[in-house]
């Protein structure tokens, strides 16, 4: 089937507002390595990764294997009963986490993630109130939506929450950009304080951040700026919980989780996406007095099945034998010097950012700081057409975003770099 028949199908039977990328939509029917294939035979070098969650490689033997075995036992069980694969994942996942004397709970998705992570700390709390950043994002559900401060991702002005929206580290667009790191840093944590003490009644559930912003186009905040912010949040009670579904497991390169990078320990901690390497695995690792804050039942009929967590721990293990973290540091580093030295010389990249394999470029109109989405899905569609998958995003929908998964190769990069800066060019001189 081609795709111009698969699409008329898609709009026929699925929601108008299913976000598709390209003017003609494709479907991925095949990947090995960083290499995805299209249903019409077309070849690409994957610079997305599925919105970050093929994390290592796409068909890595290993979770292949893993899976396979697996899924010749058993499939499913629900929580109703222990899951041995389950109990050994957590165990692994606790001593991986920041969180001091750390549960977890394993769901489906960084959306259920979220859901949870804020019924923890507002029961702890017996609050509604939540701080959440500008131009967030958290999920598509009823409540993660709430905690998005992203309009182009926030569909319902009705929240089960009272938010307070605060700074965020997307300096490029604040106010207080022009400052340097500590005095920009010292800003936000003054306007945090303000924001509690003239936004709210007082006792406030928590703050929820991503330690540097997906969807909002790999926003990037100086280090300890989340240091400072928790120190004021501290003062008044408040929980912290860190949104690592886009920034854990080493993509950063300089630390194994995207907060490490600014001294906190989180009371409560998200993830999902890339653990599973494309299996539907999310969860939440909170202080066990905060998991432990929920007086009544519930299971998980899904969360942290045994196939998950086959594959899930079989992706870990890989990861941690190959140091991926360190590849990402280096191969993110050689991405980042070669598109700084693209940077210099271009009028439509007005902000180049990120760490390790996790890199935004917010284009814009030449001459200005305005925010061009035109040139984005140009560039966009010029990359895929030459053979290169990269995402876009940012409160404008004008910030490419950068996340191959982490086994790229240096010959890789360099090879994605050409494609990317050639896309750059030419949407450039067609402008």
């Amino acid at each position: 089937m081609d795709h111009k028949e698969l699409h008329a199908r898609h709009q026929a039977v699925m929601p108008s507002w299913l976000a598709l990328y390209y003017e003609e939509p494709i479907e991925l029917t095949r990947g090995e390595g960083r290499r995805v294939w299209d249903g019409e035979g077309n070849e690409y070098l994957d610079f997305f990764g599925g919105i970050l969650t093929t994390m290592t490689a796409h068909a890595l033997p290993e979770v292949v294997a893993a899976v396979q075995e697996q899924a010749g036992r058993i499939l499913h069980s629900s929580t109703l009963y222990m899951i041995r694969s389950q109990v050994e994942l957590a165990e692994r996942i606790a001593g991986l986490s920041p969180v001091p004397d750390a549960k977890v709970f394993f769901t489906t998705s960084g959306t259920e993630a979220t859901d949870t992570a804020l019924l923890l700390a507002t029961t702890a709390r017996r609050s509604t109130q939540v701080l959440a950043l500008r131009n967030s994002y958290h999920g598509r559900s009823f409540s993660s939506m709430a905690v998005t401060g992203n309009r182009g991702w926030s569909a319902s002005s009705l929240s089960p929450f009272q938010v307070s929206y605060v700074h965020s580290g997307y300096r490029y667009r604040s106010p207080f950009g022009h400052l340097d790191d500590e005095a920009f840093t010292n800003a936000c944590a003054q306007d945090l304080r303000d924001v509690i003490e003239t936004t709210t009644a007082g006792d406030v559930a928590c703050l929820i951040a991503e330690p540097i912003q997906g969807v909002g186009g790999f926003t990037v905040p100086p280090d300890h700026f989340f240091g400072a912010m928790k120190e004021v949040c501290d003062e008044y009670g408040i929980l912290f919980i860190a949104d690592e579904v886009q920034t854990g497991w080493g993509r950063t390169g300089e630390h194994f989780w995207g907060i490490d990078a600014h001294g906190v320990e989180p009371d409560i901690m998200t993830f999902a996406k890339g653990l599973g390497n494309g299996l539907s695995l999310g969860g939440v690792v909170a202080r066990a007095d905060l998991m432990d804050s929920i007086g009544a039942n519930s299971i998980s009929t899904f969360g942290g099945n045994p196939l998950a967590c086959a594959g899930a721990a079989a992706n870990l293990d890989y990861l941690l034998e190959h140091d991926l973290q360190a590849n990402a540091r280096r191969v993110g580093g050689q991405l980042l010097t070669g598109l700084r030295a693209f940077a210099t010389g271009s009028a439509v990249v007005g902000d180049l950012r990120g760490k390790g394999l996790m890199i935004g470029l917010e284009l814009v109109v030449p001459g200005s700081r305005d925010p061009d989405p035109a040139a984005a899905n140009a560039v966009v569609e010029a990359c895929k057409s030459r053979g290169l998958l990269v995402g876009k995003g940012g409160l404008y929908g004008n910030t490419l975003r950068i996340s191959p998964p982490l086994t790229l190769t240096a010959e890789e990069a360099e090879e994605g770099l050409d494609i990317l800066c050639a896309a750059l060019d030419g949407t450039v001189s067609h402008r």
